[in-house]
């Protein structure tokens, strides 16, 4: 009769929502528990102090001759004729002091405003693979078509706070004017807040200038509402390259927030010991934050962490690790100390949207809950190792953060949630589907799922016995022909259209010049 009951009851809630496509209100995420330590602070201040060792005695190449400029004039150690530059850590510590520790930015819909540091949590969809996939159309090469709907469904999923970047190289466009096109589709199909590539000169400028015409505000607006934000990797090891540099000067210069990130995979481009590894992150990312702030003092930035490992035995990278869940809980450790905003990424490695790619995000996921992740950047739709963007595995990961932002509602503790009344009702052996305390909250009382499927096995197999990743599937086919764009001031977007054709009719960017001062 239990066996039966359960059956009855998920069968009938299944029904009544069966309809409706299940999701959480946009919402500013808040962690309301404490973050979890995994090492000692002596062992947080040993890896602090080994890579001020780093900084001090081995350095850093900074190739663009403006930015070794920057740093002498702020006192590193810069020699004549050299791109190495190294670091007295009472200079770095300075820098980095007048690193913001909160901020906000601001999105076209003030509505999609979003907030960084201390407990915030926001995520970002999928950035950059060259390849997207689903499951009828398999796997190709990054298109504009592709890239217009993978925008489509970040603006539909409430959980997404920002789109973060191209969600798939849209490769058939050219390569000097894809920026252009590509950033001005995302405008006008999201009303989210903005990204742009940190890639020379002109082109991070045509990004700021198309995020601050789709907000129609002026440039001071834009420097006091930090409006698009951008990524930088370290070349890892030990460097920054010319066009990433030139980007961080520009969005210093405007007050925009970058995401210090280095790519450090243990055993490949950085020691194979995860202690020597979260050393040679914590020297790359302080060295360009340090940078940035030379640049501009108290300009937003992220310490972006990105330490994973590699597949010893092909060499490929691996990700949702043991040892990336480990790097991203003592990134967290090393923010803290530095009080700045952190970022980190939900990855895995797997090639397809399948249960590999589910507990290897699982294993991302829970580490930048724990850690007080402020961005999740590749929060959605990340396979292969980055290599790919898949629709369906958007889906699946929309499940798996709906349910952590369940997670961090907090219980409610008091007599009416005790349920005494219910209990006398019900009394000894009986069930609780009809009782007043149930029907006053069954609509409410659960987290209701978008993709799992809760029916019993018969009404599941009656149903087609579609899995997650078929039901993912379905589901974002139907949010894309249900999408709405969202409104847009008609003068708005004819300023953004003259803006764009202006700049395609000047040849976009410069193939040959990122735009270094000669």
């Amino acid at each position: 009769m239990a066996r039966r009951g359960r059956a009855m009851g998920k069968g009938r809630l299944r029904k009544e929502s069966s309809s409706d496509f299940a999701q959480l209100p946009f919402q500013n995420l808040k962690i309301p528990y404490q973050p979890y330590n995994i090492i000692s602070d002596d062992q947080v201040e040993a890896i602090h102090n080994a890579s001020m060792d780093v900084l001090e005695n081995i350095g850093i190449n900074f190739l663009l001759d403006e930015a070794r400029d920057i740093l002498k004039e702020a006192g590193a150690d810069v020699r004549e004729g050299e791109t190495r530059v190294r670091f007295d850590r009472n200079m770095v510590m300075e820098l980095v002091a007048t690193v913001p520790s909160q901020f906000s930015m601001y999105a076209r819909n003030p509505a999609h405003n979003i907030r960084f540091g201390a407990n915030n949590m926001n995520f970002a969809l999928v950035a950059s693979p060259p390849n997207a996939s689903d499951m009828i159309g398999g796997r190709r090469s990054g298109n504009f078509e592709d890239f217009c709907n993978f925008v489509r469904l970040g603006q539909t999923l409430n959980i997404v706070h920002m789109i973060g970047g191209y969600p798939v190289e849209p490769a058939d466009l050219p390569a000097n004017i894809r920026h252009l096109r590509a950033e001005s589709e995302v405008i006008k199909l999201s009303d989210k807040v903005g990204f742009g590539y940190s890639l020379g000169r002109d082109r991070i400028h045509d990004s700021m200038e198309m995020i601050r015409i789709g907000r129609g505000v002026d440039w001071s607006q834009m420097e006091k509402e930090p409006s698009i934000m951008t990524t930088v990797n370290a070349n890892s090891p030990l460097q920054y390259d010319i066009p990433m540099l030139i980007g961080m000067i520009e969005m210093a210069k405007h007050g925009q927030p970058v995401s210090v990130t280095p790519f450090t995979l243990a055993g490949a481009m950085a020691p194979v010991t995860l202690a020597g590894a979260l050393t040679q992150q914590n020297a790359e990312a302080l060295a360009g934050i340090a940078f940035i702030q030379a640049v501009n003092p108290r300009s937003p930035v992220w310490y972006g962490g990105f330490t994973s490992n590699v597949d010893m035995k092909t060499g490929a990278p691996a990700f949702g690790t043991p040892e990336y869940a480990k790097a991203v809980l003592i990134g967290g450790q090393l923010t803290r100390r530095y009080d700045i905003p952190y970022r980190s990424s939900n990855v895995n490695a797997s090639n397809a949207p399948d249960v590999q790619s589910a507990y290897e995000s699982q294993m991302s996921i829970w580490p930048c809950m724990l850690a007080h992740c402020n961005m999740v950047k590749h929060a959605l739709g990340w396979i292969e190792g980055g290599l790919c963007a898949s629709f369906e595995k958007v889906i699946i990961d929309a499940e798996m953060l709906q349910m952590m932002a369940e997670m961090m509602k907090p219980v409610e503790i008091n007599d009416e949630e005790f349920g005494l009344s219910a209990m006398e009702e019900v009394g000894p052996g009986g069930h609780y589907f009809g009782c007043a305390h149930t029907m006053e909250r069954y609509e409410t009382a659960f987290y209701s799922p978008m993709l799992s499927d809760w029916r019993n096995f018969e009404n599941w197999e009656e149903a087609g016995s579609n899995d997650a990743t078929t039901r993912a599937h379905h589901i974002y086919k139907q949010l894309l022909e249900d999408y709405q764009p969202p409104a847009l001031d008609p003068a708005i977007a004819e300023e953004l259209d003259a803006f764009v054709e202006r700049r395609i009719a000047e040849g976009g960017q410069d193939p040959n010049s990122y735009g270094e001062k000669k």
